[in-house]
Order: C-alpha cells, then sequence, then structure tokens
C-alpha cells in the first residue's frame, strides 16, 4: 500500500508542476523575424498572434513578397515557441517523456 501512495503523491506533486509550468508558458512571448528584420511577429504562449510589425521599406515591396515574409516570421516565431514550451514542460516533468502527449501547438 505504501508505494501506490508513494505513486499518488508524485502523481499530485507532477500535477502541481504542470499547472505552474502552464501559468509560465502562458507568459511566453516569443518573437519571429524575417527580411532582414523587415517583418516581426509577437505570439504569446498560447499561439496566438499578439502583433505584427513592419519596416517601411518592406512596404514598397510586391504584396507577395510581404505576405511570404509575414508567413516566415510567424513560422520563426511558432517554431520558438514549440521549443519554450518543451523546455518549460520537461522542467515541471523533470525531464520525463510523457508517452502520447502533445503540446497543442
Amino acid at each position: 500500500m505504501t508505494d501506490f501512495t508513494k505513486i499518488l503523491d508524485k502523481a499530485k506533486e507532477l500535477e502541481s508542476k504542470m499547472k505552474e509550468s502552464q501559468k509560465k508558458i502562458k507568459e511566453i512571448r516569443v518573437e519571429g523575424v524575417s527580411g532582414s528584420n523587415s517583418v516581426k511577429v509577437i505570439l504569446d504562449g498560447e499561439g496566438e498572434m499578439q502583433s505584427i510589425k513592419l519596416s517601411e521599406e518592406i512596404m514598397k515591396e510586391d504584396k507577395t513578397i510581404i505576405e511570404d515574409l509575414i508567413v516566415a516570421a510567424h513560422n520563426s516565431a511558432k517554431s520558438q515557441l514549440k521549443t519554450k514550451t518543451a523546455e518549460e514542460i520537461s522542467k515541471a516533468t523533470g525531464g520525463l517523456g510523457i508517452p502520447g502527449f502533445k503540446w497543442p501547438l
């Protein structure tokens, strides 16, 4: 019975750490850039775009180029966000891999 109690204690500890981790993830902000810093996209920890900044110089470019640079900046930010959320989850789980668990991004 003691082993079961230890397992429950560990589960409660992990749950607490995951809740704290989720709070920290919500506070994450990442910046994706493209076109030599002509386009900047800021995402929050939930993957929502918070802002987009376009330089004056880039506004002189063709519309399709601007669109491609926005997509590239967003993808860059999303990649950084995946890395940061994975790091945060790893801290909470102590490096334990949780089989089948994928963060929703």
